[in-house]
């Protein structure tokens, strides 16, 4: 990204925040998230309003907002790619850019528990309401659902995540729920990825809300990913995580797991943004090729 266009956003922001708006009623719409193969492809660059910054072993790596504005513009330049999830700064800088267009656009919605925070399994909306989504004309919001059955602040979470989900539904908005038992609240929340672990947090997940028309689930890859879809019939995103040593084997796993049927796509961040080799184009490329 140019020193050009850094300046440009910025003096955008300054002078003229009204150009954001603007943007967003101009935006065109995609008129589904799948793609012409019939599955979602969505780029998810919302950590970094967790403080989630880590990329492989490059602990700081989203903190550069030029480089990350890059990485996805690459990507969604890419055939193939549906849309993008992000919390409100990413998705006005993408709009200010142009890069949203025809895209399906989720906004992250809770981002208050920051990662490694003593109170990170409490996990507020800090992020994108429902109102604000549907204000700029975006197309769904993400939630992350952390359930700790040792951590009593779970409850607050969870209640929120049940009116979230309500309010997107009101709106026939997409309703992003990406779950998981998570232990050891602290400072120190670890996700179980056991297959019943999962299994149970896609079961909990799906029974949120006073309805389910318009709510999607978001959940990893793990071994036994036949029983973890078997939980729901809400369609399912699939989610990349940390970028893996051997990305080969990744992609394998993705694409045995996309041959299940509530798997209607990819929702995949690091593991394409910032993959080994450092060819984003081609990274995003091999992940189209599975759907």
């Amino acid at each position: 990204m140019r020193v050009r266009e850094v300046r440009e956003l910025v003096e955008t922001r300054v002078h003229d925040p009204g150009a954001i708006a603007a943007a967003a009623a101009r935006r065109t719409r995609p008129a589904s998230p799948l793609g012409p193969h019939g599955k979602a492809m969505i780029i998810a660059a919302d950590h970094p309003a967790r403080g989630a910054l880590r990329a492989g072993d490059r602990p700081m790596a989203m903190a550069d907002r030029a480089d990350l504005l890059d990485r996805v513009r690459t990507a969604l330049s890419r055939p193939g790619v549906t849309g993008v999830l992000a919390g409100a700064d990413v998705l006005e800088d993408l709009l200010l850019l142009g890069a949203l267009e025809g895209r399906t656009a989720i906004g992250s919605m809770n981002r208050g528990g920051l990662a490694g925070a003593a109170w990170e399994i409490d996990d507020r909306f800090t992020g994108y309401d429902a109102a604000g989504i549907e204000r700029m004309r975006f197309d769904g919001g993400k939630m992350l659902l952390r359930l700790d059955y040792a951590d009593g602040r779970t409850a607050g979470t969870l209640e929120g995540c049940a009116r979230a989900a309500d309010a997107l539904n009101e709106r026939r908005l997409m309703a992003v729920i990406e779950p998981f038992i998570a232990h050891g609240g602290g400072g120190a929340v670890r996700n179980d990825l056991s297959a019943d672990a999962v299994a149970r947090s896609a079961a909990i997940a799906s029974g949120i809300g006073r309805t389910t028309a318009y709510t999607w689930l978001k959940l990893p890859v793990v071994p036994g990913m036949d029983r973890v879809l078997a939980a729901s019939t809400l369609p399912a995103l699939l989610l990349g995580g940390e970028p893996d040593r051997d990305p080969g084997a990744a992609f394998a796993r993705w694409g045995e797991a996309l041959r299940l049927p509530t798997a209607k796509g990819l929702a995949v961040g690091r593991s394409l943004l910032y993959p080994a080799g450092g060819d984003v184009a081609a990274a995003v490329d091999t992940a189209v090729g599975l759907l």
